[in-house]
C-alpha cells in the first residue's frame, strides 16, 4: 500500500460506500424520471423535481473524490496528494445546495405574492381520463422510498469514514420525507381548491434545501481555510479534535496546539515546544479508541523562537 492511499481501516467501508453511491445514483435517476413525467404546472412538483435532481450532486462528487483519493499518487505538481479533494467536493455540493435552495425559495415566494393559481388537469391513460394529481401523488410516494433506505445505510458509513460529503448526502436522503410530505400536501391542497397550498409547499421544500446548503457551506468553508476541524453534521467543533487538543496539551504543557482538517484526517501543530527525544507515531497521541486513531495523521513540533541556534535551526 502506498503512503498516498487510504488508511487500511477505511478500505472496506470505502468500497461499501462507493457501491452504495452507485445504487444511489441509479435510484435517484428513476425518481427524477417518475417525477418529471407528472410535473404539470404545479410549483410543488417542479421544486421537488429540482431537489431530486440536485440529489445527484453529492454522490457524483463523492465518487470523483473517492477515485482521486484512492487512485492518484503524489506528484511534482501535487506534492501532498489528493486527501483534500473530498473537502473540495463537499464545498462544491454545498454551494450548489445553497444557490438552488435560495433560487427555489425566491420562486415560491414570488408565486405566493402574485397569487398564482396553479391548476392540475387530466391526462388520458389506457383510454381513461385520470386526474393528473393522482399520478403526482403516486410519484411523490415513490420518491420517498429509495432515499429513506439509502440514507439510513449511508449514515454509519459516513461516520466510519468521517466523510462530510457522504454524511451530507445521507442527511439529504433521510430528510426527503419532509419534501415528500410537503409535496403530497401541496398536490392535495390543489385538488381541494386551495391555490396557496402549492406555493407554500414549494417554499417549505426550498427552506429545507437552503438550510442543508448553509450548514454544509459553513463546514466546508472552514476546512478550506484551515479552520479547526468541524463535526460531521454541523459547524460545531469536532469532538475528536477537541480531545486530541486536550491530550497534546497534557503531554506538552505550556505549548500552543493548532489543529486543522485535510479531508477526513486531522493534522496537529504543537508550537513553542521541542519535539520529544523519543519519536512517536501520530496515532500514539490519539485519545480515543484505537480503531479511530487513523484520524490523526500528523503531529508537528515548532520550537520557541528563542531556542534557535546560530544557524537558524531549532
Amino acid at each position: 500500500m502506498s503512503e498516498d492511499s487510504l488508511p487500511r481501516e477505511l478500505e472496506r467501508p470505502m468500497r461499501q460506500a462507493i457501491r452504495l453511491e452507485y445504487w444511489n445514483i441509479f435510484w435517484t435517476i428513476t425518481v427524477i424520471g417518475a417525477m418529471g413525467l407528472v410535473l404539470g404546472r404545479s410549483e410543488t412538483m417542479k421544486t421537488a423535481w429540482i431537489e431530486d435532481s440536485l440529489g445527484l450532486v453529492p454522490p457524483i462528487m463523492f465518487l470523483i473524490a473517492a477515485h482521486m483519493e484512492r487512485r492518484l499518487s503524489r506528484s511534482e505538481r501535487f506534492p501532498f496528494g489528493f486527501e483534500r479533494v473530498n473537502g473540495l467536493g463537499f464545498f462544491v455540493a454545498a454551494v450548489a445546495l445553497t444557490a438552488v435552495g435560495a433560487l427555489l425559495l425566491c420562486n415560491a415566494l414570488t408565486a405566493l405574492w402574485a397569487a398564482e393559481h396553479a391548476t392540475v388537469g387530466s391526462v388520458l391513460l389506457f383510454g381513461q381520463e385520470i386526474w393528473l394529481g393522482w399520478l403526482m401523488l403516486a410519484a411523490q410516494l415513490y420518491s420517498l422510498v429509495p432515499p429513506m433506505i439509502i440514507g439510513r445505510r449511508e449514515l454509519p458509513l459516513a461516520e466510519k469514514l468521517n466523510d462530510k460529503l457522504l454524511h451530507t448526502d445521507a442527511l439529504m436522503n433521510k430528510a426527503n420525507w419532509l419534501t415528500g410530505a410537503a409535496g403530497l400536501a401541496g398536490v392535495i391542497g390543489l385538488g381541494l381548491g386551495w391555490w396557496w397550498a402549492d406555493s407554500v409547499a414549494a417554499a417549505i421544500i426550498s427552506i429545507d434545501v437552503l438550510n442543508d446548503g448553509i450548514k454544509a457551506l459553513r463546514s466546508s468553508t472552514a476546512e478550506l481555510v484551515d479552520g479547526a476541524p468541524r463535526a460531521l453534521s454541523s459547524a460545531d467543533l469536532s469532538e475528536d479534535a477537541q480531545q486530541v487538543g486536550k491530550k497534546l496539551l497534557q503531554n506538552f504543557p505550556g505549548a500552543t496546539v493548532r489543529l486543522r482538517e485535510t479531508g477526513r484526517l486531522i493534522r496537529a501543530e504543537v508550537h513553542d515546544t521541542h519535539a520529544p527525544q523519543l519519536c512517536r507515531h501520530p496515532r500514539d497521541y490519539w485519545p480515543g479508541e484505537d480503531e479511530r486513531a487513523w484520524r490523526l495523521a500528523q503531529v508537528s513540533f515548532i520550537p520557541p523562537a528563542q531556542g534557535r541556534d546560530q544557524d537558524g535551526r531549532g
